[in-house]
């Protein structure tokens, strides 16, 4: 097998924005945010470039407390980006979140890392990373979900017990919806990396595997734990009332 990846030139890499565009014709001529995608899509464009200079360095210097800042910081912004789907929009809400995210993603990352890749160094950022990015946004993405369900069965007036089941089902519906599709309907992204670049697909279904579970698992258990943190303190604040 041929274990070389093809180098995009820059033309070929301009030609992939055209169904961009044709997008934004559209969201413009229907009246809809198109500056919003606009502005999402040249955002896009500048952290990815702004990325891979920063792993570049990274991937160089080898030092864990290189690591633990990148992690840091990508828990910060997390949190923030987390706290767009709440109203209450309060620094309680952000610890909440961040909490929630923290434990959910660090504790499914260094056991895949630790335990399931046997990774050592631990900090080794060529792994590292990548998963920590796989984890955290998982857990972002559904935790938002979860809180923005939770509140709106909240203020519909279901009580907090099945507003938190409620809630719990509905922000694993996309990673459940994944795993039924993956294989069949899709290939996965990091699987579909290591395809392209020359790797066995026997041992990319392996990686694949891995990566499937740790986000399923940090997924719900970040949601859970911010369902059950909201919910207490939901109940404490009305016991206060």
């Amino acid at each position: 097998m041929n274990n070389s990846i093809l180098t995009i030139p820059l033309a070929n890499l301009s030609l992939a924005f055209v169904p961009v565009f044709i997008v934004l014709g559209i969201l413009y001529k229907w009246s809809l945010k198109s500056h919003t995608a606009l502005y999402a899509v040249v955002r896009m464009l500048v952290q990815l470039i702004l990325v891979g200079y920063v792993l570049t360095y990274v991937f160089a210097i080898d030092s864990p407390f290189m690591v633990i800042i990148i992690l840091t910081i990508m828990l910060t912004a997390s949190g923030f980006i987390s706290l767009r789907s709440v109203s209450n929009r309060t620094r309680a809400s952000y610890l909440h979140l961040l909490v929630a995210i923290g434990l959910g993603s660090l504790s499914t990352l260094f056991f895949i890392t630790g335990i399931v890749l046997e990774i050592s160094p631990w900090y080794l950022p060529q792994y590292l990373i990548p998963l920590a990015g796989m984890t955290i946004a998982s857990c972002m993405n559904s935790v938002s979900l979860a809180a923005e369900r939770y509140e709106s069965e909240v203020h519909s007036g279901s009580d907090l017990m099945e507003a938190r089941r409620t809630a719990m089902n509905a922000c694993l519906i996309p990673n459940i919806n994944t795993l039924f599709a993956v294989g069949i309907v899709s290939l996965p992204g990091m699987m579909t990396g290591q395809i392209l670049s020359g790797v066995d697909p026997l041992i990319a279904v392996r990686y694949q595997i891995v990566v499937m579970c740790m986000v399923f698992g940090c997924s719900g258990m970040t949601s859970a734990c911010y369902l059950l943190i909201a919910s207490h303190s939901k109940t404490e604040n009305n016991s206060a009332i």
